[in-house]
């Protein structure tokens, strides 16, 4: 729901409008904003699932990227308006606002059906030289969007120039041009790497996404949204980050920081983020019921023709990343279109489908944690088959396996975030420290990382079962440094 608003607090002179949102209450956006969500690029992510085939086991994941999307905006808007509030000689202007709301909008723009399902299972298969990103493209369809809809001159209308900002909006959500970052000369180490904005507005950078500690508005909306539709609950309240959120110096870097009595809720925030991992994100059935959607995708890739740009030469689905056109016209729908299909071609695709929707899901074989030293890369996962076909004695084969590697961590691989996260204290909120975790609590973890391996197999018969059980128990066996699988079910 939307409403026209010509009293908003913050914008007199704006025409805002309201927004119903059923996490964050009634909301405000500026009429730009506005003008971005009402074009087919951003109405796109109605049709993309937020959390993918989680949804196929908590019947109530049914929200997509676009309600998240617009809470990232409003959440922007919330932490830049406060530091400015709070802080005038940073010198945060309407523009530098209204830029870090649009990054927001805009961040998830690049996902694609079934949202990580796309890039974390279906583009490393369908293209693994690609080596496919979300951001990425969320910038190239950030471009499309302006460029399709003629939204130079309104960015202009309301005081945005182009040449600065749009720069400015597309280092918010992918970070520091690759140039940059690739570079080994010294001088371009110690140098700033963005044009969008200069150094002293170092800050705004870790609003929509915090390359230096993970704290930022992406999480928080997720967090609640994620929790509010799963039935889970969350232990992280960004109202009270909002309130002591300042900018402080740290080391002549402008960084965001919080009060040193907030250690504890920052560990909160970062365990919600791993236990939405264990309990849904990475949840056994909803993981496998993402595979085989991917295996779908796979068979139908070849089939599934979309016009992109050149009418003579449409995209096949993985194609589809390089052209927006046509990755625009690439949704969950994509599902059906493969489901309800007669295209003989699509016959493979169609079944896995089928199987999908009467639940016969591929079988659990089991699961196991690799030492710190052995963890497995997704390059690993084609010799792991092997391995555990050989043992069988030909009676399965490579194929009839699938392996799953799951990464869970707090965000930064094996490393802590809360070092990397400055507190001040109330007698001198000019001043900056670390805090140790031993300062916070005894009960905190001391290791940030940890990797399962997962085992299905494609034969749902009984035989097929118990001979891929065993094959996996001696494959354990053999790599000893894999550890004790746990129970399976």
């Amino acid at each position: 729901m939307a409403e026209e608003n010509p009293q908003s607090s913050s914008s007199p002179s704006v025409m805002t409008k309201v927004f119903n949102d059923p996490v964050h209450g009634h909301i405000e956006l500026h009429p730009l904003l506005v003008r971005i969500i009402d074009t087919p690029q951003f109405q796109r992510l109605r049709n993309i699932k937020q959390l993918g085939g989680t949804y196929y086991v908590f019947p109530g994941a049914s929200h997509n990227r676009f309600e998240h999307s617009i809470g990232v905006a409003y959440l922007a808007g919330c932490l830049v308006q406060a530091l400015r509030d709070r802080q005038p000689e940073l010198g945060i202007d309407a523009q530098d606002i209204l830029c870090v709301q649009i990054a927001g909008l805009c961040h998830d723009l690049g996902h694609g059906p079934f949202s990580h399902m796309f890039d974390g299972k279906f583009m490393p298969l369908a293209c693994p030289q690609k080596k496919f990103e979300h951001e990425e493209a969320s910038v190239k369809m950030f471009d499309h969007l302006i460029k399709s809809n003629n939204l130079e001159a309104e960015m202009e209308k309301y005081g945005l120039v182009l040449k600065k900002d749009i720069p400015f909006i597309k280092e918010l959500i992918i970070g520091p041009p690759k140039e940059e970052t690739h570079s080994n000369s010294s001088a371009n180490k110690n140098s700033w790497p963005y044009k969008g904005r200069p150094e002293d507005k170092r800050f705004l950078y870790e609003v929509v996404a915090n390359k230096s500690n993970g704290i930022d508005v992406d999480k928080w909306d997720y967090f609640a949204r994620d929790c509010h539709h799963l039935g889970i609950q969350n232990n992280f309240d960004y109202n009270r980050f909002l309130k002591f959120a300042r900018v402080c110096e740290v080391e002549n870097e402008k960084h965001l920081c919080t009060r040193e009595k907030e250690a504890g809720n920052i560990y909160n925030l970062f365990y919600t983020r791993n236990y939405l991992h264990r309990q849904a994100y990475q949840h056994r059935v909803a993981n496998i019921i993402e595979t085989m959607i991917s295996d779908a995708f796979l068979a139908a890739d070849p089939h599934i023709k979309i016009e992109g740009k050149s009418k003579d030469k449409p995209c096949t689905i993985s194609e589809s990343v390089e052209d927006m056109v046509a990755y625009a016209k690439l949704t969950d729908n994509i599902f059906d279109q493969i489901l309800y299909s007669s295209d003989p071609n699509l016959s493979t695709a169609r079944e896995i489908l089928e199987n999908v929707q009467c639940r016969k899901l591929y079988k659990f074989v089991g699961e196991t944690k690799p030492t710190k030293h052995t963890n497995m890369k997704l390059e690993d996962c084609h010799k792991l088959k092997e391995d555990l076909a050989n043992l069988s004695g030909n009676k399965l084969q490579a194929e009839d396996f699938r392996v799953d590697i799951i990464n869970m961590n707090y965000g930064m691989k094996d490393k802590d975030p809360v070092e990397n996260v400055f507190f001040y204290k109330k007698s001198d909120p000019t001043k900056t420290e670390q805090i140790q975790k031993d300062e916070v609590s005894l009960f905190l973890p001391k290791h940030f990382a940890e990797q399962f391996i997962r085992v299905y197999c494609t034969q749902l018969d009984d035989d097929s079962l118990k001979v891929a059980k065993y094959c996996f128990e001696e494959w354990r066996k053999e790599n000893k440094s894999c550890g004790k699988p746990s129970e399976t079910q």
